[in-house]
């Protein structure tokens, strides 16, 4: 028979498992928290680049640009619809789920926005952009890594990379039902957001952001740092949805004039806002809209604020 000294020290073996338990709630809190707030930033990218002007092609609150079936405010309805769904992939992301846990996430968000905007597609490729950084930055953060750059994008690769490079590499088994954006990939052997996603968007990273992070630098302001690294994007990224709308013609036309942007020095020239809006009728009146590159200039402005200290608490 044991003594009640044998018996004495049980009750102190449990304090450990509720301490454990009690840290893990305040973690899962946590990172509750950071997912919310960073759905909220997702939200606010995608408003940045909504309310840019002059934006070539592209809808604003000034005008719809080269669009007949969608406005500021449907863009606005599509917002509101998506407030959910970044912050489920931000937690999906961080709890390692499966790319095909992702996609599904992205399609059920794709069908909220549809539903909102009497089925325009607003944000289709912002969807799977953002979404997917959403949920790299959050993996960073379940593992407490500090947010930078590098560290997302190596992070999506290396998590996602190879399902993102399957995603890209699939036929498109029904071209009737096929997305504009795949048929116009197959048809103009250019990549798309499907590409951008298998490459670690390097059209984020390597063009965009460090646009961004240029201008500013040189102590121009948030709207001509936005200015300058959309006209990059759209000077390097084959756009998709300008093959779709004006083929291979109306591509080397938006690259040229972007081109001709930049190399009159973009913002820093005195005219710089005169010559930016004479692209944007021109591309208006050939009915050409850059808006593969205006979803990747969300995702810069999301990593750029990320990046910047008010997500690393």
């Amino acid at each position: 028979m044991r003594s009640v000294d044998h018996l004495a020290p049980l009750p102190a073996m449990r304090l450990p498992v509720a301490v454990h338990y009690t840290e893990r709630r305040r973690r899962q809190r946590r990172q509750q928290v950071f997912c919310r707030e960073l759905a909220r930033m997702a939200l606010r990218s995608l408003h940045q680049e909504l309310t840019l002007y002059p934006k070539p092609g592209l809808v604003s609150p000034v005008d719809n640009g080269s669009h007949d079936d969608m406005d500021a405010t449907t863009f606005l309805r599509s917002l509101f619809s998506l407030r959910r769904y970044f912050s489920d992939i931000a937690a999906a992301g961080a709890a390692g789920a499966s790319f095909n846990e992702l996609k599904r996430l992205g399609i059920d968000a794709e069908q909220r926005m549809l539903k909102a905007t009497g089925g325009v597609n607003t944000h289709r490729g912002a969807i799977f952009c953002l979404g997917m950084l959403c949920a790299a930055i959050a993996c960073c953060r379940s593992q407490g890594m500090t947010l930078s750059p590098q560290a997302i994008r190596a992070t999506l690769l290396i998590r996602w990379g190879d399902a993102l490079t399957g995603h890209t590499n699939s036929s498109i088994e029904n071209e009737e039902t096929a997305s504009h954006g795949l048929r116009v990939a197959a048809r103009h052997a250019v990549g798309g957001a499907r590409e951008e996603g298998a490459l670690g968007f390097p059209s984020v990273f390597e063009i965009a952001l460090p646009q961004l992070q240029a201008t500013l630098a040189a102590g121009r302001d948030w709207h001509c740092a936005k200015t300058d690294a959309l006209f990059a994007l759209m000077a390097h990224v084959s756009d998709t949805n300008v093959y779709h709308r004006g083929g291979a013609a109306g591509a080397a036309l938006v690259q040229q004039r972007s081109r001709e942007f930049l190399a009159g020095g973009g913002t820093t020239d005195a005219a710089w806002l005169v010559r930016a809006e004479a692209v944007h009728h021109e591309f208006v009146e050939r009915r050409l809209s850059p808006g593969g590159a205006a979803d990747l200039l969300a995702a810069a402005c999301l990593i750029h604020t990320v990046c910047g200290g008010e997500l690393q608490a």
